[in-house]
């Protein structure tokens, strides 16, 4: 059974910066495109960047050029960077595989304010 651990979420202001990252126990993530997901008060989980086993990335559009996927296979992690955040991107934001056949993990909020 995979276990999913996000971290690195905070309140954070306009235009500001955070690194999230899921850590991953019970399976070996270099196998599986992992993805990061968000889920805003009231709204559907939705995908926002791809990184497959191979390490090609993709990104949905209105977070486009803001953010970046990575992984560490040797710590069996996934990060994702993001920056220049906007009020609009607060919500909770998850890891899982690519077809969410991992059991979600807790999340870490990200809150953009001032």
């Amino acid at each position: 059974q995979v276990q999913l651990v996000e971290s690195g979420g905070g309140l954070v202001q306009p235009g500001g910066s955070l690194t999230l990252s899921c850590a991953a126990s019970g399976r070996f993530l270099r196998f599986y495109n992992m993805g990061w997901y968000r889920q805003a008060p009231g709204k559907q989980r939705e995908l926002v960047a791809i990184i497959t086993s191979s390490g090609s990335t993709n990104y949905v559009d209105s977070m486009k050029g803001r953010i970046t996927i990575s992984r560490d296979n040797s710590a069996n992690m996934v990060f994702l960077q993001l920056n220049s955040l906007k009020p609009e991107d607060t919500a909770v934001y998850y890891c899982n595989e690519e077809h969410t056949t991992f059991s979600w993990g807790q999340g870490t909020q990200v809150t953009v304010s001032s």
